[in-house]
């Protein structure tokens, strides 16, 4: 009798270990596809729908053993959906990345000195990103009111993904825009010729299309503080050009400069209606913090560095007009 005990015990103790091997095989066993393959976790989608999926792709042997795993391990079984990138790793890596929402990341990037009009061709080409925008209802979807929408989507990378919307991109870009220019408005100069921060933000982004080389953007917004402040028109071409939309062909003629629109600031006093472009936090700074200086004019140097030659007096920049532009020409 106790031989057989004996017997039955040392059977046992095979067939346990043996179980346990199994176990452990299954566990470290790789997932057999590619080096990275993309694959969607639908809404819904149970651990052995998704061990069957994987089974017709022949990426798995077969699921009962994983389902045992899954037994001991009832956390493999919570599946979050979405787009996720499978690697020759284990099969429980890539189930554990699924369990976790490890999600492939995508990425939309809001350039500085973008316009709305870009902002919106460039994220309707964004890559797994659903439009879902409405174009006669646009600042009311993403701002919550009916103010324009340019200048109002903070210069960004923002990272989504698979099936998310653009207007939750445009949300979180325009919140942060929002934060950024009232942290900004809160630090303000005293004495600047803009009473509220929408008008400051007008200021920035004209700041940011006139800029050429970042270090220069305090200096620009100084000359045209100090235009303002002596009631002097701004006389920027960005904000005719963004007055022209699309029939700016490239070339700003004299023309273009005596016609009125209510950006055409040879034309009209004070700010244009709206900002022109998405400014830089660094251009925002520098209109509600410019330095003091007794620079009215700039004008480009052309010698590739994006730099500007600034004047105090209508007759040094004539002269530097000569020199940087005219001389050029000849």
């Amino acid at each position: 009798m106790l031989k057989v005990i004996l017997s039955v015990l040392f059977l046992a103790v095979i067939t346990t270990a043996i179980g346990y091997q199994q176990l452990q095989a299954t566990i470290s066993s790789p997932l057999k596809v590619a080096k990275s393959t993309q694959f969607e976790v639908k809404h819904g989608t149970g651990f052995n729908k998704l061990c069957q999926q994987w089974q017709t792709n022949n990426w798995v042997e077969s699921c009962w053993r994983y389902q045992v795993i899954a037994k001991l391990d009832p956390t493999l079984t919570d599946l979050k959906a979405g787009l996720y990138e499978l690697t020759a790793d284990s099969v429980i890596n890539n189930v554990k990345k699924i369990n976790q929402g490890q999600q492939i990341n995508f990425s939309f990037t809001i350039i500085e000195g973008q316009n709305l009009r870009e902002v919106l061709s460039a994220i309707k080409k964004a890559d797994n990103l659903q439009n879902d925008l409405k174009s006669d209802e646009l600042s009311t979807q993403i701002l919550g009111n009916d103010t324009h929408l340019e200048g109002w989507l903070f210069p960004d990378t923002y990272h989504y993904h698979n099936k998310d919307t653009a207007s939750s991109v445009l949300k979180r870009a325009a919140q942060k825009m929002q934060q950024t220019l009232d942290d900004a408005w809160q630090q303000r100069a005293a004495d600047l010729p803009y009473k509220t921060a929408y008008e400051a933000l007008i200021m920035a982004s004209i700041i940011e299309k006139e800029t050429g080389l970042a270090s220069e953007r305090p200096l620009i917004a100084s000359a045209f503080v100090n235009r303002l402040n002596t009631n002097m028109r701004l006389q920027t071409d960005p904000t005719v050009i963004y007055g022209l939309g699309a029939d700016f062909d490239g070339d700003i003629k004299y023309k273009d400069l005596r016609d009125y629109t209510p950006y055409n600031t040879y034309r009209i006093n004070g700010l244009p209606p709206t900002p022109i472009a998405m400014p830089s936090k660094a251009a925002i700074l520098a209109a509600v913090n410019p330095p003091q200086s007794e620079y009215v004019y700039f004008v480009a140097k052309g010698d590739g560095t994006g730099s500007h030659q600034f004047s105090t007096t209508l007759k040094q920049h004539n002269a530097a007009v000569k020199t940087y532009i005219l001389n050029k020409k000849n």
